[in-house]
């Protein structure tokens, strides 16, 4: 009769299996579908196509081996990418064990302990098994939910190196900026002091009124409070760029004006389709959202069915008050266990409801993150098509200077005009040098915005991003 017992029991285990795994198959997982759609062409006029540079290398196409090496150690020292690296190797090892609580459970334990009528004493050991089969699509959940928050790991990493290598690349055209603009200011200066000196000899012959002579001294006097917010600015860069490298210090090159400085020529730069705008990484991370409310509403549609736990124990007990070492129990125990939800039914629908609205907003999020991926990449490319135009005109301004220059210094050869005559023309024409380099700066920098709003920066894998955390 035992034999048969038992083998009915197991045929009762494996017809209730059975009805689970039918249940479990009528779950299925949330269909999500993403509105990715992108222009097909800019709306704004794209930059013209140069080098063949690899988005992933964008800055490159400055071709200055200094802004490189900037780069290269910004990319190995900075803190904040050090910190999305862990990040990254955390949600790896919690995406690898999402599905550990659906995997049987072993418990062993051991006590002592007496009968009721207290005059035996036992001693039990147990081995006791515990397995959530997940059913419903709830195991499902929780891998999708591990995977979401994985792909935000990544997209945090990767914004990260966006942020970080299009800081670097502003602060060093600030820099390289500022020590232009000091080295013309610097002659400027010298510009303003001979035409003070001009002036002033004037005045002494009485051929120019003392309100000339104090015009030129408040021009003089912009130049120095130019001087001084000029090397505010280069201050502030070049502080910016140290703590970006990981360093207390900014490199005293940095501070200093070097009046051979100017600003890196860029390359060319190959022309970006709006596909590229799918590698930003707040859309990576708003696609990890609806991954993750996703996930919930998964775990939420899951609650609503019973939960089945398959449940198992072996117990052996010894009566130690008998000392009878040849009397023992054996007892195996194995069979299903049933959470059905009856009284806060309407608390877990009520949570699906929540989970369905939280599921449909980070949908919109994420169409709206594209949205807003196409207005910095137009943006940015209405900056460059503007900063083109604006140097257009500054080149022919120049040239118009140089033009009259060239005439003054043949008619002062000539006798027929004098060195102060000029002294207008050459300022006006260090000012269109200076509102030059602005201009170029200003194109270099919407560059930057261009590539921030495709996402641009080397990407890391998982493997690479853990062997670089490794202490």
């Amino acid at each position: 009769m035992k034999s048969v017992s038992h083998v009915s029991f197991f045929r009762l285990s494996g017809l209730c299996l059975s009805a689970m795994a039918l249940l479990a198959g009528c779950a299925a997982p949330v269909d999500v579908r993403l509105d990715s759609s992108l222009p097909e062409h800019w709306q704004q006029p794209a930059a013209a196509a140069g080098a063949d540079t690899r988005l992933a290398e964008w800055w490159k196409a400055w071709n200055d081996p200094r802004l490189n090496a900037l780069v290269d150690e910004a990319l190995a020292q900075n803190l904040d990418v050090a910190h999305a690296v862990l990040r990254l190797r955390q949600q790896k090892l919690l995406a690898d064990t999402a599905a550990s609580p659906f995997m049987p459970v072993v418990s062993a334990g051991a006590r002592t302990l007496q009968d009721i009528a207290a005059i035996d004493s036992y001693f039990h050991a147990s081995v006791e098994v515990s397995w959530d089969l997940g059913l419903f699509g709830e195991s499902e959940s929780a891998r999708r939910a591990g995977s979401a928050g994985l792909l935000d790991a990544r997209a945090q990493l990767h914004a990260a190196r966006v942020a970080l290598v299009a800081g670097v690349v502003h602060r060093y055209l600030d820099i390289r900026l500022a020590q232009r603009q000091r080295a013309l200011l610097a002659q400027l200066q010298d510009q303003d002091q001979r035409h003070l000196e001009l002036l002033q000899v004037r005045r002494a012959q009485r051929l120019s009124d003392t309100y000339a002579l104090q015009q030129q001294q408040l021009l003089s006097q912009q130049v120095l409070a130019q001087q001084a917010a000029v090397s505010e600015a280069q201050a502030r860069a070049a502080h910016g760029l140290a703590a970006l490298l990981g360093r207390d210090r900014p490199d005293g090159q940095w501070l200093q004006a070097d009046p051979d400085a100017g600003l890196p020529t860029l390359q060319g730069v190959a022309v970006v389709p709006a596909d590229l705008l799918r590698n930003r990484p707040d859309i990576q991370s708003a696609e990890a959202a609806v991954e993750r409310a996703a996930a919930a509403l998964g775990m939420s549609h899951a609650a609503l069915y019973p939960r089945f736990t398959l449940t198992g124990s072996l117990l052996y007990s010894y009566n130690l008050t008998q000392n009878l070492r040849t009397t023992s129990d054996q007892m195996p125990l194995i069979g299903p266990q049933i959470d059905i939800p009856l009284f806060d039914w309407g608390r877990r629908r009520a949570q699906v409801d929540a989970n369905e609205l939280a599921l449909q907003a980070s949908i919109k999020a994420y169409r709206q993150s594209v949205l807003d991926g196409v207005a910095d990449a137009e943006s940015a490319l209405a900056a460059i098509a503007a900063q083109q135009q604006r140097l257009q005109g500054l080149r022919s301004t120049q040239q118009i200077y140089l033009t009259r220059d060239k005439t003054q210094a043949v008619r002062q050869k000539l006798g027929l005009g004098s060195e102060l005559g000029g002294m207008d023309n050459r300022r006006a024409a260090l000012l269109a040098q200076s509102d030059m380099a602005t201009a170029q700066a200003a194109e270099a920098l919407a560059y930057v915005a261009l590539y921030k709003a495709l996402g641009a920066a080397p990407l890391y894998d998982i493997a690479q991003a853990a062997q670089e955390a490794q202490p």
